[in-house]
This record gives C-alpha cells, sequence and structure tokens, in this order.
C-alpha cells in the first residue's frame, strides 16, 4: 500500500503533466493550438474556423525596424500577403504587445497602418499574449505557415538574410512563399524551421 506521501507526490506529478500539456505551444508537424481573437474591425477569427485552408500568422509592430524593413522600406510583406490571400490563403496579424507597449497601436491607428500599407489581412490585437505564448511567439516578424489539416509546416523568420536592411530582401529566400508554394504543389516543405529575427515581442512580463 503506497503512504500518504506518495500518493501525493503522485497526484502532484499527474498536475504537472496535465499543466505541462495545457501550456505546449505549437510545434511543426504537431496539431496547432486553436484560438480566438477579435479583430481591429470587431470581426472574430478561430483557428478551427479555417480547417481546410492554409493560414498563416504573422506576428506583427508597427514600430519595430524590422517590421519597417518588410513594409515601409520595401512593401515586401504586403506583397507576400496578398499574393497569398489572392490565392485562398488566410491570412492573420497578430500584435501581441501589451497595453502601452511600443506598437500597440490603438484600433484606429492599426487600421491607417494597414491601409498606408494596401494590407488587407485580418489585424488582432492579443494584449494578454495568450496567443503569442501559446505560439512561443518571439519577435516581430515571426511567421507560422498551418497547412488545411491545422499542423504547422513552417515555423520562424520570414526570410533567409537575419538583418534590417531592405536591400538584403532581393537576396534572401522568402520561407514564406516558399512554402506556400511547396503546400500548393503538393510537396513536402522543404525549409520547416527558421531562427526568427527582429524585434522581440512586447510581452507585459
Amino acid at each position: 500500500m503506497k503512504s500518504p506521501a506518495k500518493i501525493l507526490l503522485l497526484a502532484a506529478a499527474g498536475c504537472a503533466a496535465l499543466n505541462t500539456g495545457l501550456a505546449a505551444t505549437a510545434e511543426v508537424g504537431q496539431a496547432a493550438p486553436d484560438f480566438t481573437l477579435t479583430d481591429i474591425t470587431g470581426a472574430r477569427h478561430s483557428l478551427a474556423e479555417f480547417k481546410g485552408k492554409t493560414v498563416v500568422l504573422e506576428w506583427v509592430n508597427p514600430d519595430c525596424p524590422f517590421v519597417k524593413k518588410h513594409y515601409d522600406k520595401s512593401g515586401n510583406l504586403p506583397r507576400t500577403s496578398a499574393a497569398a490571400m489572392a490565392d485562398g490563403v488566410v491570412w492573420l496579424q497578430i500584435n501581441s504587445a501589451h497595453p502601452g507597449a511600443e506598437g500597440d497601436y490603438d484600433n484606429a491607428a492599426a487600421a491607417q497602418w494597414q491601409k498606408q500599407h494596401g494590407v488587407n489581412a485580418p489585424y488582432c490585437r492579443d494584449q494578454d499574449g495568450r496567443v503569442g505564448r501559446l505560439y512561443d511567439a518571439r519577435t516581430t516578424p515571426h511567421m507560422y505557415v498551418i497547412d488545411g489539416n491545422g499542423t504547422p509546416v513552417y515555423a520562424g523568420g520570414i526570410d533567409s538574410i537575419r538583418s534590417s536592411r531592405p536591400q538584403d530582401i532581393a537576396k534572401a529566400t522568402n520561407y514564406v512563399s516558399a512554402a506556400l508554394a511547396d503546400l500548393k504543389a503538393g510537396r513536402p516543405v522543404g525549409m520547416a524551421n527558421s531562427p526568427p529575427y527582429g524585434c522581440s515581442v512586447k510581452y507585459s512580463n
């Protein structure tokens, strides 16, 4: 017969395992955790509703120099998202900055920023960082490509050159575009993971 102390230890271990499961973050090749976010127009979006469609998640901070590289100074990410959406891909922008942090634009300012750059993707404010942490989003930009089965097939940086210089874009491999092309062609995604680069996501702690 187990002693009370051993029973308590086993129970604690079970709770720890359960909590670890609940806190599990997204991984390439594993089912993507579901989430629901409300965008700046008031529309709600959950990952589950997009089953059967390819989804791209883009962590964004309009004030980050690395984001500016791909928006203000080149138009690279607006072109990438527009081409993907024209091909039927669902694209969601997520800003996980805490209230008052750098890049925590209010709804009106975020809408103006999108209009300035010709972006039509839903823009979601994740101010408590719940979804960002669920996906282990570390930088802006940090990208995920999720296939129609709800499985991440790419996670990491937007491209292969880790710099804030716009002139490097033309020399870089756009990993998101490459992953989307592989999916469309029915091929395994050639580059499934890369180190994300950019500004740190401005979580509350």
